[in-house]
């Protein structure tokens, strides 16, 4: 999903999904949607020394502007690459397996829960969840579950996409409101624009009690981050809206994040996974590191801002980041 018209919630069947409410540690928010399965030779180069690698895309706005930002500092560091974009997790993630695919960025708790199900049943990710909202610990079993896999989790930086929930600005001033625990002192009631099955996930309606003590009156479906649900929120008819951390319309729309204070949600850091024999040298994870560590969530709210609202084409804004933070040579 882009991560204002993503169609957040494309993938519900996926395997991995059975876990929790967002791709973001759940349900709706898996990272699919957009974009065919097309080869794209977005960031070639050509005779490039350290030889071909091929980054994969998943077709939604963070996604493209995360694999041309993969591509391009591979590319200054002497590899021959290229851009290839799946659709969905269920087809990319077996080519990273055989090394049809190189390089792709990820999000550790999704693909955590998700490789869980894949190795230890669909029933895993429910039963027995290894992603938490410790990335430490989340990224560890990630890699414990990558390696027999032939893949190879790369360290993960700050930059982090996962459920969130916004209110009005007008709403949270009203209500003296910045974090969930604050809303749910408040005692207020709240419907929540989302997708129906927030209803029944997790890291949802029913996290939100729980770990929170919010009242949730209902759930309006309108998707998870949709235009709709955000303007159900602006015009009052709703209260919370369900969408994730780097959505870069909520300002347009008049909203605002609520602190996930007490870390319901999983750990959904950015990071690189790499096919381990084709793309496990030293060099490729040092060139992949200075990305991971330089990037920000705001910087990924920025970047899809551009792409979304400014119609920039990932490439450029790719680019410009890069040369922003020195990324490059020059």
């Amino acid at each position: 999903m882009s991560k204002s018209t993503r169609a957040l919630g494309a993938a519900l069947g996926a395997v991995a999904l059975t876990a929790s409410l967002a791709a973001c540690g759940g349900d709706s928010l898996e990272k699919t949607n957009g974009g065919g399965s097309s080869a794209a030779a977005s960031g070639s180069s050509e005779g490039g020394k350290g030889g071909k690698l091929v980054i994969g895309a998943a077709g939604f706005t963070e996604s493209n502007v995360l694999a041309e930002l993969y591509a391009q500092v591979l590319k200054d560091a002497g590899y021959d690459t290229s851009i290839t974009t799946v659709n969905n997790r269920e087809l990319y993630e077996p080519s990273l397996e055989k090394g049809e695919i190189d390089v792709v960025p990820e999000y550790a708790a999704t693909l955590a829960e998700f490789l869980n199900a894949k190795v230890n049943g669909s029933k895993a990710p429910t039963e027995k969840p290894v992603a938490s909202s410790d990335v430490t610990a989340t990224v560890a079993a990630l890699e414990k579950l990558a390696g027999p896999l032939g893949l190879k989790a790369l360290p993960a930086g700050s930059a982090v996409d996962q459920n969130a929930f916004a209110v009005s600005k007008e709403f949270a001033a009203k209500n003296n409101l910045k974090t969930l625990s604050d809303l749910g002192k408040s005692g207020l009631k709240v419907k929540i624009a989302a997708g129906d099955e927030c209803a029944v996930r997790p890291f949802c309606a029913p996290g939100l009690k729980t770990t929170y003590g919010i009242d949730v009156s209902g759930i309006d479906p309108k998707g998870v981050g949709t235009p709709q649900a955000k303007q159900a929120v602006k015009d009052g008819a709703d209260q919370l809206v369900l969408t994730t951390t780097t959505d870069a319309t909520l300002d347009s729309f008049g909203l605002v994040l609520l602190e996930d204070d007490k870390k319901l949600q999983n750990a959904d850091n950015v990071l690189p996974v790499v096919n381990s024999k084709d793309a496990g040298a030293p060099e490729i994870a040092a060139a992949l590191d200075k990305i991971t560590k330089a990037l920000t969530t705001a910087d990924l709210v920025e970047l899809n801002r551009k792409v979304d609202a400014e119609r920039a084409k990932p490439a450029d804004v790719a680019k410009a980041y890069l040369e922003s933070k020195g990324l490059l040579k020059k």
